[in-house]
């Protein structure tokens, strides 16, 4: 569906072709999710299938709208999940916009149906009544994956100067000394 010449290996590789404006609602719709089936119980795991849609690079290099679906498939013998089919269903023909909903539903002996919606406010890193912009928010989940400068620059398409401006007014923002102090607070916030 991505028509990508090569498919991602690694874990890292599929984040990278997430819209970075979307990386914050798949982390929030990814511990939704856990919350969720933690409440449940890991014994049901293998029969609930989590999906929500967000933005995917293409081979086109534009970003179309995906409907992922999740399969928990095996676990270990301490119960936790080791493998799963993730399928990827382009529905950017239907709809380009996300309606941010995330559903839990149960397959196989499974009847659950759980349906969340992950306000947008939710998404931002928010300190002391300061908001991240969009940009922002898109320049501090590249940062949290490691990106330089400069490979920022190259994924917004945005000069550096404008990349460091940006990493200057989030650390004011969050009142953080660096970028590793910035990393740990939004991760203790559960966005990355």
């Amino acid at each position: 569906m991505h028509g990508l010449k090569k498919y991602p290996s690694h874990l890292k590789e599929i984040i990278d072709l997430i819209h970075p404006a979307d990386i914050p609602f798949v982390i929030k719709a990814e511990q939704t999710i856990v919350e969720k089936m933690v409440e449940i119980g890991s014994e049901h795991q293998r029969f609930l299938k989590p999906s929500y849609c967000f933005r995917m690079k293409t081979r086109k290099g534009n970003y179309e709208l995906f409907h992922h679906q999740a399969i928990h498939t095996l676990e270990n013998e301490s119960s936790f999940l080791i493998q799963s089919v993730n399928i990827h269903t382009n529905i950017q023909h239907i709809t380009s916009e996300n309606s941010h909903i995330v559903l839990l539903t149960g397959i196989g002996p499974r009847q659950d149906f759980y349906q969340f919606k992950i306000e947008q406010n939710l998404l931002s890193l928010q300190t002391e009544g300061d908001h991240l912009t969009k940009r922002e928010n898109e320049v501090l989940s590249l940062i949290a994956k490691g990106y330089s400068g400069r490979e920022i620059s190259a994924v917004l398409v945005l000069s550096e100067h404008t990349i460091r401006t940006h990493r200057r007014n989030i650390l004011k923002k969050t009142k953080c000394r660096n970028s590793k102090e910035l990393v740990k607070k939004a991760f203790d916030l559960g966005l990355i």
